[in-house]
């Protein structure tokens, strides 16, 4: 394994110290090992950069980097849910960036466009409803064009499977990486806007660090 696997590896292991924090509700050792996920996988990415195209790193690391910032956003006492959205919103447009070097193949894409679609409008007019019964009405657009972004993620995620310098075992881990990012958003714009779940949090944060993860090995592993 090179230093960069390692890496991936060691963040996990921090994640799964997170994950039993959040369990336990232990706030001061989520503060701590949260964010020191994200650190690390950046870490693993510079690891894993050498060799991939200079603007895919790049795409990637500003990925990496702004969804730090978001996770910090979301995770101080103050409500700066609009901060995290930001930041993951632009997170998820760096990775747009990163999957598309080249013009994105048309099959694999219009693919990616039916199943976001399928998925992605029905949660999100439930997810618009709960947000105008609960008086938060003014965070539809902020939330409908974090919903176009994320989607739009998913979708290049996806048209990685039509392009002839990704083989099967990459794009796999980047749509199923793009699955799971989107998987916990879905499951924070539940909670806020619609009802609680149970065992949300963990739910919440298990998907979102084995997001990052695979992502970080589709794109640059």
């Amino acid at each position: 394994m090179r230093t960069g696997d390692w890496l991936v590896a060691a963040a996990m292991v921090v994640a799964a110290g997170d994950w039993v924090a959040v369990v336990r509700h232990a706030k001061r050792a989520e503060f701590v090992l949260k964010p020191l996920v994200m650190v690390v996988l950046i870490a693993a990415a510079v690891a894993l950069a050498g060799g991939s195209p200079g603007d895919t790193v790049a795409f990637t690391l500003a990925a990496l980097v702004l969804s730090l910032a978001g996770d910090v956003f979301l995770m101080l006492p103050a409500d700066l849910f609009v901060a995290g959205l930001g930041s993951f919103l632009l997170a998820h447009i760096a990775y747009v960036g990163a999957f598309n070097r080249t013009a994105p193949p048309i099959g694999a894409t219009l693919v990616g466009v039916v199943v976001v679609l399928a998925v992605g409008v029905p949660l999100f007019r439930r997810l618009a409803r709960g947000m105008h019964e609960s008086g938060q009405g003014k965070l539809v657009v902020p939330v409908a064009l974090y919903f176009a972004a994320i989607g739009a993620m998913v979708v290049s995620a996806v048209g990685t499977a039509g392009r002839p310098d990704w083989d099967a075992a990459h794009s796999a881990l980047a749509i199923v990486g793009a699955g799971l990012f989107m998987t916990s958003d879905s499951l924070i714009g539940w909670r806020r806007f619609v009802r609680p779940i149970r065992h949300g949090d963990l739910a919440v944060i298990v998907t979102y660090h084995l997001a990052q993860a695979a992502l970080v090995l589709a794109l640059l592993g």
